[in-house]
């Protein structure tokens, strides 16, 4: 008997790669490839199941409501995202879900499609390479709420999104206030000082309004 229930969707990995094929930030489930492995190591088994995903999935740019699917080794994964047009390194980020043997292909596409539309959330609706990488701390949080162990939690776009910025609110709220009413720890996560508001990410931008409301 499965300790879950039979409906609830399960994935094998949740990733997000930029336009070039780099993996920018993303998880792995269960052990599905140690059957790949051989005398490899993980991290290099790994790198080979990404190159391959890569090799299917690049160039192609996928709506953000309409996932493409693809069978990589033996798994299928969905995708949304794809290159900016023009080209350029460093496009439009794609969000990826590997499912297990028999998950449904529409499950993946939708399951993709909700972090997708999170992430643009996140990102104020920019999900460039850049925007991303200045803002992983959010998507790490984006990842773990929308799945967890495997086990997908949550599909909405918006409920993500605002689930993400509590906790984010959360972790600022435990870790205090410095003297000069911003988080303490801001100097690596929030502005640090001399930079102006016009060169904050998005998730710098969030701390300092939040801190500037809650010294009124």
């Amino acid at each position: 008997m499965s300790a879950f229930p039979p409906l609830l969707p399960k994935v094998d990995a949740v990733l997000v790669f930029d336009g070039d094929g780099t993996r920018l930030a993303g998880k792995y489930y269960g052990d599905f490839l140690k059957k790949q492995q051989g005398e490899k190591s993980l991290e290099e088994t790994q790198t080979m199941f990404e190159k391959s995903l890569q090799q299917k999935i690049g160039g192609i740019a996928a709506r953000p409501d309409a996932a493409e699917i693809v069978t990589v080794m033996g798994r299928t994964a969905a995708f949304a995202g794809g290159v900016n047009p023009g080209g350029g390194g460093g496009g439009d980020v794609r969000v990826v879900h590997v499912g297990p043997p028999g998950e449904s292909e529409l499950v993946l596409a939708y399951l993709c499609e909700g972090m997708y539309d999170a992430l643009a959330h996140l990102m104020g609706g920019s999900t460039d390479r850049t925007m991303v990488l200045d803002n992983l701390e959010l998507v790490f949080l984006l990842i773990d709420e929308h799945c967890d162990g495997g086990i997908i939690l949550e599909t909405d776009g918006s409920k993500l999104a605002s689930a993400v910025l509590l906790r984010d609110d959360e972790g600022m709220q435990e870790g205090g206030m410095d003297q000069g009413g911003m988080p303490q720890g801001a100097s690596q996560q929030g502005l640090p000082p001399g930079v102006s508001a016009g060169d904050m990410t998005i998730g710098q931008a969030f701390r300092q309004a939040r801190a500037q409301f809650l010294g009124n």
